[in-house]
This record gives structure tokens, sequence and C-alpha cells, in this order.
């Protein structure tokens, strides 16, 4: 560690490009988080985005990462100037309720996704091995297809348990861990770039309206557009993503030396690969689906997508195994911090200390979740939208908290900001806190006729 602070030290005073590879070599903690972001809720809104808005809505995941970011800087800043882990950091400095009620929903929000993850990796599994092979038990049905299901999802389960059991040995595990994120982020942004140029050669996408899909022109009025958009703020930064964070952060001995680094950290790993991914897969959605009469709003699977995607010129390379390679890894990513967030929840509430075996336990309690596959035929992929709309009706809860710790001066001393820079970030963390809020009210309101 010492040698890493000494490599900040050395390149402290190089422009900002400059510091840009040493960043990205040293980086971590925000590409965990990314895993975390980019999993079924971030593909399914996106699809919903795309396929039923079009190019109208481009602007609203964007809107929700940034603020997202802004948030994360402010936690960054307080955990690893103080050391103190975020839940302790709740419990003593703002109230005990509020602690115990993030930490909750934190835990309770990563088994539920996994209801949906685990169908949804298992469901990819199935369409690579289908495209890949030929061997598909699709059109069979019944008790035998659930079996198969349940099988690759158990796979699926295996290898994310492998991995979050072994991440918790810490020190080279750590490493490697998001040494593999970096490369499944950087797999997931290639497959669906080249689904998008793919439907940009064949002429199904109208560039100029993806530049105006940026700029807020509107917001829809139904319950269904107002699920979707918070459904964006729930998989741009749910519960859980909030809570595990700072975690990931000591995880890696980080301290003050190192709250540059996060900054960038969270660029890097967070809101680049999340736009990126985002915006890709809603423009490919727009471009193949959008003004089509298949009713899609909702409940549009991403196996159903990829076959969409083949069916309407892309074939089944690019349409279902490229797209459905994505789509895998980006579930497998967020199961894996699934359990590391039950890890750290349960660890704060009951004092568990980390890479014990009762640790290591917690890390397994979204295991249930993959019996998923046996309700799927019944939820669908459409269960994704209100889950992540839920995660985002939470959001207040943590981003409230963060605020009252960003100006306790007993809890953060001389680190506690001053001056013109708390003025911009206390305008910033209220600008997002009013703007969640807002969302909050506007959907409930819209959900119970009360405009």
């Amino acid at each position: 560690m010492n040698q890493e602070i000494e490599q900040l030290q050395a390149i402290a005073d190089r422009p900002a490009l400059r510091r840009i590879p040493s960043y990205l070599r040293l980086s971590g903690p925000g590409w965990m988080q990314g895993a975390l972001t980019l999993g079924g809720g971030s593909a399914i809104t996106s699809l919903t985005i795309g396929a039923v808005y079009g190019y109208e809505l481009l602007w609203v995941q964007p809107l929700a990462m940034l603020i997202g970011c802004i948030m994360l800087f402010a936690l960054s800043h307080q955990t690893l100037s103080t050391g103190v882990k975020p839940f302790d950091a709740m419990r003593d400095h703002v109230h005990p309720s509020l602690a115990w009620l993030w930490a909750i929903a934190a835990l309770v929000a990563s088994i539920v996704w996994g209801f949906s993850h685990y169908p949804l990796g298992a469901g990819m599994l199935e369409e690579i091995i289908a495209v890949s092979s030929g061997f598909s038990l699709k059109d069979s049905g019944g008790a035998g297809r659930e079996i198969y299901l349940f099988t690759l999802a158990l796979l699926v389960w295996a290898l994310c348990a492998y991995t979050a059991w072994n991440y918790g040995g810490g020190g080279r595990a750590v490493w490697l861990f998001t040494t593999a994120i970096k490369l499944l982020s950087g797999m997931i942004i290639l497959a669906f770039f080249w689904l998008v140029i793919k439907e940009s050669t064949a002429g199904q996408i109208d560039w100029r309206a993806v530049l105006a899909g940026y700029v807020p022109r509107s917001l829809p009025s139904d319950a269904a557009g107002v699920t979707t958009i918070m459904a964006a703020l729930g998989s741009a930064l749910g519960i859980n993503a909030t809570f595990v964070y700072g975690y990931t952060l000591l995880d890696r001995d980080w301290g003050p030396a190192h709250r540059e680094l996060s900054r960038y950290d969270i660029i890097l790993g967070l809101v680049i690969p999340y736009f990126l991914v985002t915006a890709l897969i809603s423009i490919a959605a727009a471009g193949a689906f959008y003004g089509s009469d298949m009713s899609i709003q909702g409940k549009l699977g991403p196996d159903q997508a990829g076959a969409m995607f083949s069916d309407v010129g892309l074939g089944p390379v690019t349409g279902r195994l490229i797209f459905a390679i994505g789509i895998l890894g980006m579930a497998v990513g967020s199961l894996v911090m699934h359990m590391l967030c039950c890890g750290a929840a349960a660890g704060a509430m009951f004092g568990l200390e980390p890479r014990s075996t009762k640790y290591r336990l917690a890390l397994l309690l979204p295991t249930p979740a993959v019996l998923g596959v046996f309700l799927w035929s019944t939820m669908g992929a459409y269960v994704i939208l209100p889950v992540s709309a839920i995660t985002g009706l939470l959001l207040p809860i943590a981003y409230l908290g963060w605020f009252f710790l960003n100006n306790n001066r007993s809890f953060l001393g001389d680190d506690c900001p001053a001056g013109g820079k708390r003025l911009i970030y206390n305008v910033a963390m209220v600008l997002c806190i009013v703007t969640v809020l807002a969302s909050v009210i506007f959907s409930t309101g819209i959900k119970l006729n009360w405009f």
C-alpha cells in the first residue's frame, strides 16, 4: 500500500490526461460498482427506453448516472477521509434507525434482484448454447425445460459464489476480481458496440434523432412511462449499490491519499461503461423496434429482443449470440456484487468480521433466488422494471444521510468541505436529492391519479 501511495504522489503534478493511465491501472472499486449497476435492471430499462420511446428518453439514464456520480463522490470523500465504515458513520452521526433501514433495504434488494437475474443469466446461457451448438429445449416447454434452465442457473450461481467467496479472501483475490471486472466491462461494451455498428450500416439508426434524444424535451405522463424513468434512477444507482461501495473502498485499504483516485475510478469504472452500454442498448432497440406494432411495453425480455434483432436483419450471430453474451456478462457481474452487498450489509448489522465463516455464509444469502427460473414464465422480464423503480424510491434514505454527514464537522473534522467548495458540494447534492424526491412524488402521484 505504501508503494501505491508513492505512485500516486509521483504522478500528482502531472496533467490530468497523463494521470489517467496510472489511475486506470490502480482503479478497482468503481469498476465493481459498474458491475453491480450494469445488470438486468439496466439492460431491461435500456431496451424499454429504446423500443417503446425511441430516441426521446435517451437523456434519462445519463441524468440518473450524473446524480449517482455526485453522491458517490460525497461518500468516497467521507469514507476515505475518516476510514469509518459507512453503516457505522450513518448510525453514529446521523441516526441508528436510518442506518438500519439503509442496511436492511440494501440486503433485501440484493436478494430480490436475484429472482430476476438468475433466470436472466440462465436464459442468456441457454441462448448462447442454442445458437452455437443448435441444442435447445425452448420448443419442448414443460418441466424438462425448467429443469434445464435450473441447471444453467446453478452453473451461473456456482461461478458467482466461487468468485464472491474468494473475493472475501482479500489480497490477490480482490485484485484478480477487479481485473476480471475490467475485462468483462470491456467485452460487454464491445458486444453492444458491434450490435449498433451492424444496425447503423443497415441504415436502421437515425443519428440526428440520437443526438436530439440527449436533450430533455418531455416526460411520459402514463404510469408505465413513469415506472421506466424510476427504473432508470433505481438501476443507475440502486439502494444496494449505495451501501456496498464504501466497503469496497475499505477492502482495498484506500485512505485520504486515494481521494482523487477514487473520483477518477468512479468515472472510469462506472460512469463511462454505464453510459456506453445503456446508450448502445437503447439506440439499438430504438433502431430495430420503435414504431413496430409489437406489444412490448414493460415486458421485452432479452431472449425475445435477441430473436427480434435477428429477425430485423442482424442475423443469429449478431442478433442473438453477441447480444446474449453481453447480457450474460451484465447478469453475472451484477450477481457477484449482490452477494458482496449481502456480506457487507449482514456484516455491518451483526458485527461479522470480514472473511470470517459467518461473513462468507452471508455472501450466499441470495442463493434461494436461483428458484426464480421456475417463476420466470409467470413473472417474465417485466418484473425488473417495478423492482428497479422500488430501489429508486429508496434512494433518498442514503442520499439524505450522506448530505448530513458531508456537513458534519464533528465527523469529518478538517476534511469537512468549507467555503466555496462546501457551497458547490451542497448545491450539487441538494439538486440530486430534490430531483430524486421529485421523481418519487411524481411517480406516486401518477399512479394514484393525483395529477
